[in-house]
């Protein structure tokens, strides 16, 4: 079998990496390598930058600098590998970089949640800074093949289409809950197949 590259896979937020248990099952069935750290989120009160920091700390640990990678960020995980790949040169070294209902243009379900004490949350809010940086440095997602899976039914990052990148594929799944991106398994079908594209 073609070697292929290790997935790090990155959870949302009031998730554990055992959000992608539906997953990682088939994965072992396949025999592809996986890193999926769980990220201690505080409830929404950690900013996606430390979040990021500490992500790169256990990647370095994990794989070293220049070890190729593809990633995988459910929900807030993909704003996290977004800002991972810009700020510590994931671009030189990612292959392929998939979302599944992340907000990448903010969702209003963030709208209303005040920054302090909730500074995560609220950097996910619509045209905020942290979004606003990310979408500066969209070119460097340009050699990366790029995969935004959503649902138009999602009530967490809502309305649905603002989860996708302007890089790369968009594909939408039908399913009605957020978390059933990564459990039903249609989807997880779906989303494993393009792992192996």
């Amino acid at each position: 079998m073609e070697k292929r590259n290790p997935i790090i896979l990155i959870h949302g937020l009031w998730n554990t990496a055992s959000i992608f248990s539906s997953m990682t099952s088939k994965l072992d069935d396949i025999g592809i390598e996986y890193f999926a750290p769980t990220l201690n989120h505080s409830y929404g009160m950690t900013s996606i930058i430390d979040l990021t920091y500490l992500l790169n700390e256990l990647i370095l640990q994990k794989y070293g600098l220049e070890k190729e990678i593809d990633i995988l960020g459910f929900s807030m995980g993909g704003i996290i590998g977004r800002y991972w790949i810009k700020k510590f040169k994931g671009y030189k070294r990612t292959k392929r970089f998939i979302t599944v209902g992340s907000p990448h243009k903010g969702t209003l379900a963030s709208q209303l949640i005040p920054q302090y004490p909730f500074k995560g949350i609220s950097e996910m809010k619509i045209n905020s800074s942290v979004l606003r940086e990310l979408s500066n440095y969209d070119y460097l997602l340009n050699g990366i093949n790029c995969i935004s899976f959503f649902t138009y039914w999602d009530l967490m990052v809502f309305p649905g289409w603002r989860a996708y990148m302007n890089a790369g594929e968009k594909i939408s799944l039908k399913v009605y809950k957020h978390k059933n991106l990564v459990r039903n398994s249609v989807s997880v079908e779906r989303i494993i197949k393009e792992l192996l594209t």
